[in-house]
């Protein structure tokens, strides 16, 4: 099996509708010709094709190591992202507060520094091929949800206090507030909600 990821320049945010059409009629930038020469020269052998957009063609084996890598390499050159296989875009913007928190799923995506509609969108694929998703700032605190029942289990982890609390949520739209608020440096969610 073979995953692709497709990147290029973008003028702003763009959708997960709108992310595989404007990545074919992406005109050519320099930076994607960086990007492609930036990705060969620490993955030499890797897939990249370049032509006004960069498509990357990994194995199965590849999959993990490599998009995050290409996440990261297409956020320094400024660029656009499209994993067509989870058909979710990673955009530039807008950014959560925390510097360099991780976005984790379940099905193996790993992100530094996600947008928030990834964030949101990456929330909209939990199911049992992909049982969890967790925004991490590593030696600080995270939140991470899991679907159960029918609902959401959501935790969150004050490594500083020492403090891990857990919550029951219905609907999908709760779960992507609290993460937004996470995100954002709000603790809204905290006092909305019953925890144990």
């Amino acid at each position: 099996m073979t995953f692709e990821l497709v990147v290029w320049h973008a003028a702003g945010p763009v959708s997960r509708g709108e992310a595989l059409a404007a990545s074919e009629k992406a005109a050519p930038h320099p930076s994607v010709a960086a990007f492609a020469k930036d990705l060969a020269e620490r993955v030499p052998g890797v897939d990249v094709s370049d032509n006004g957009r960069a498509v990357v063609r990994m194995t199965a084996e590849q999959a993990d190591e490599v998009s995050g890598l290409v996440y990261g390499l297409a956020r320094a050159h400024g660029l656009t992202c499209y994993d067509v296989d989870r058909e979710l875009v990673v955009n530039l913007g807008p950014l959560g507060v925390y510097r360099d928190m991780q976005l984790h799923t379940g099905d193996g995506m790993q992100v530094v520094d996600p947008d928030l509609g990834l964030v949101r969108d990456a929330l909209e694929r939990l199911s049992p091929q992909n049982p969890f998703a967790a925004l991490v700032v590593f030696g600080k605190h995270f939140i991470q949800v899991s679907p159960e029942g029918g609902g959401f289990e959501l935790e969150y982890k004050d490594s500083v206090a020492g403090t891990l609390s857990k919550t029951d949520l219905s609907a999908l739209s709760e779960v992507q507030q609290a993460f937004e608020e996470y995100a954002t440096g709000s603790q809204a969610f905290l006092g909305r909600h019953a925890w144990t």
